[in-house]
């Protein structure tokens, strides 16, 4: 049997059916600082978006040029919404086709990077392209023969889904949530619009860049909207854990669309674990707010230190990412705090030696994959809906197209990501949890427990 370890205070052995039980958590607010800073973060953008956002609402610029914009992306809203819950009805039905498809695709994109720089004469690009395009094609056929290892991760996860489908619908409500925030947050920007830019003509808006303390501006408008996405997004991730986790331990009590695991984990999550959250998010979204003032800076001055920064930026986004991925399993599971929730969940793979194996984001290439189809989509939809209605300025109707096309691509790569998270979630609680309760898992879903052994030794000999 592996080493123990300590999970809010207890000793837990891996395959032990005595371990920590996901609804014993203690009735304890995690991180309770953070929370109030998204209440407040919420109540800053209404009030500026009141306050200030009136003006440019009623602004005859507004009325003229905005108003399509907003009718295209409302519209767009609803169709990503569509496609993403097909999107989402697709990945349950054929799953390994799907994996299979995305690394084909990762594959052809490359191919297609190293000809469009070849066609261009861009012999440096070309250049990265070839390297780029043989990587790629060794990955591809190092990771082919471990397809069936993301399938069965992917399969249970989705078991756990069908098992407990309303939580499809937290999630839509979420997305809609994040689809309001996004309106509400834009007003609160054309609000402060003149105080953050300066411009040659205001009236058309031209000639315009930020003023000394308009970056200021900025970067509080930025922090506040990626701070309210990421606790929208984080909240349905920490949700979802916790639901697989009771059908993992306790299949009676999530084995219904509307169970009581669904409305026992979100009310936790929206509870005692929010701090936590919270907490998460607000350190994506400062870095996120960062990248974004890097990059409106860039815009006006393309230095190689801005470009510097914005690089060394994404990469430390990449790695909070990558820690909140896991480190909010445990919160929705257990319902520690966050950064606890973190260390417990690392230790576990370190222990276990699974650090190969959660580095193959087969599925996380899959779930972009479907999002990109679902943004592609909308965008198509974009235009069509731009050329029977022109909403948008037909003054340059090329460009009009250009932005139909994008507003929608947008939206719809957006709203499908949100919602490609249940999957995403449940794929990465299964990995824990089959980590730290096999034994569980043996007894309550025999099946699939035989399946995942199967095909995990013959991947990770010596993982099981």
């Amino acid at each position: 049997m592996a080493e123990p370890v300590v999970v809010q205070g207890q000793e837990v052995n891996y395959g032990s059916a005595t371990n920590v039980q996901h609804h014993e958590q203690q009735a304890k607010c995690q991180d309770p600082l953070f929370a109030p800073l998204f209440y407040i973060d919420i109540i800053a953008i209404v009030a500026v978006a009141i306050l200030r956002g009136e003006g440019a609402l009623n602004s005859q610029y507004f009325s003229e040029e905005y108003q399509g914009y907003y009718y295209s992306a409302l519209l767009g809203g609803v169709v990503g919404l569509i496609l993403s819950g097909l999107g989402l009805q697709v990945m349950m039905c054929i799953p390994e086709t799907l994996i299979k498809a995305s690394l084909i695709f990762t594959v052809i994109m490359s191919a297609f990077v190293m000809v469009v720089a070849f066609l261009n004469s861009n012999w440096f690009a070309a250049i990265l392209g070839v390297l780029f395009f043989l990587l790629t094609c060794c990955y591809a056929y190092c990771v082919w023969s471990r397809i069936p290892f993301a399938t069965i991760n992917l399969v249970t996860a989705i078991t756990a889904v069908k098992a407990n489908c309303g939580i499809t619908v937290a999630a839509y409500i979420f997305t809609i949530i994040a689809c309001f925030w996004s309106f509400i947050w834009a007003i609160a920007m054309l609000g402060v619009f003149d105080s953050a830019y300066t411009c040659t003509n205001y009236e058309t808006r031209t000639g315009c860049t930020v003023s000394g303390s308009g970056y200021g501006y900025l970067f509080l408008l930025f922090l506040a909207y990626f701070f309210g996405h990421q606790v929208f997004q984080n909240t349905i991730h920490v949700t979802i854990a916790g639901v697989v986790a009771t059908w993992w331990i306790a299949p009676d009590e999530a084995s219904s669309c509307c169970s009581s695991a669904i409305w026992d984990s979100l009310k936790r999550s929206l509870t005692t674990s929010f701090g936590s959250i919270c907490f998460g998010s607000l350190l994506v979204a400062i870095i996120q707010a960062l990248r974004a003032l890097a990059n409106t800076a860039r815009s006006q001055d393309d230095g190689i230190l801005l470009c510097l920064a914005e690089c060394i930026l994404a990469c430390i986004q990449g790695l909070i990412e990558y820690f909140n991925k896991w480190a909010f399993i445990y919160v929705g599971v257990y319902g520690m705090g966050y950064c606890e929730s973190g260390s417990n969940v690392m230790q576990l793979f370190a222990n276990r030696g699974w650090e190969s194996i959660i580095a193959d984001d087969l599925v996380g290439n899959t779930l972009f994959l479907v999002s990109l189809v679902v943004g592609g989509l909308t965008g198509a939809l974009g235009i069509l809906i731009e050329w029977l209605a022109g909403w948008i300025d037909e003054d340059n109707p090329g460009d009009s197209k250009l932005m139909a096309f994008g507003l929608g691509f947008i939206i719809g790569v957006v709203l499908c990501s949100i919602l490609m998270s249940v999957i995403a979630s449940s794929v990465n609680a299964v990995l824990v949890l089959f980590a730290e309760k096999p034994a569980e898992f043996q007894q309550n879903h025999p099946d699939l427990s035989a399946r995942m052994r199967q095909i995990w030794s013959e991947i990770y000999p010596g993982s099981v």
